[in-house]
């Protein structure tokens, strides 16, 4: 048993010995040439004091860290799930791709642009700006709601993350009104 053990112990100790790593090779693969990270078919949660906030997928994730202005491209299918406090779902957006902002925390979003509300509301444009900061949307596009029982159009729009609450900067159309909502 104990020239086994021996063995085993002369084996570990030039394994361990004959480890190294390069460190010219690795910059090579992952140093400083490196302009960006990629990787597809991504999620990722975010959190707020333990709770979920966020979970935004994407195919394609494309991370600019040694520029000016450090930022992310997600390309490919974008879906972003808010959440309130409580945990619950307030609403999805979806887009064809975003730029998040590492500084500031803010994001633009464009192509195909929704944001579907557990109410059943659905805002449609061509672009979108996050202010994390505000925790707001805005645009000066044109957008379609569609609150199930009119449709809304205009250009330009401001709504809070949640979409409970929105307002079209121009307005086009024709909207209904009740007889107790005008004024005399």
């Amino acid at each position: 048993m104990k020239p086994f053990i021996y063995l085993f112990c002369l084996l570990s100790i030039l394994c361990i010995l004959s480890c190294h790593n390069d460190p010219a090779q690795i910059k090579l693969l992952t140093g400083d040439n490196a302009k960006y990270d990629k990787a597809t078919n991504i999620m990722v949660i975010f959190s707020k004091k333990g709770k979920i906030s966020a979970r935004l997928y994407a195919k394609e994730y494309i991370k600019y860290s040694k520029i000016t202005a450090p930022c992310t491209d997600l390309h490919k299918d974008i879906k972003i799930e808010f959440y309130n406090d409580s945990g619950t779902l307030d609403n999805v957006l979806t887009a064809d791709s975003c730029r998040y902002y590492d500084k500031d925390g803010n994001a633009k979003v464009w192509g195909n642009v929704a944001i579907m509300s557990v109410k059943g509301e659905k805002l449609t444009t061509e672009a979108l700006e996050w202010q994390q900061e505000k925790s707001r949307f805005y645009t000066d596009k044109e957008v379609t709601i569609n609150t199930g029982k009119e449709l809304l159009y205009g250009k330009g729009l401001e709504a809070n993350q949640d979409f409970t609450w929105y307002k079209i900067l121009n307005p086009t159309g024709i909207v209904q009104v009740n007889k107790k909502e005008i004024p005399n």
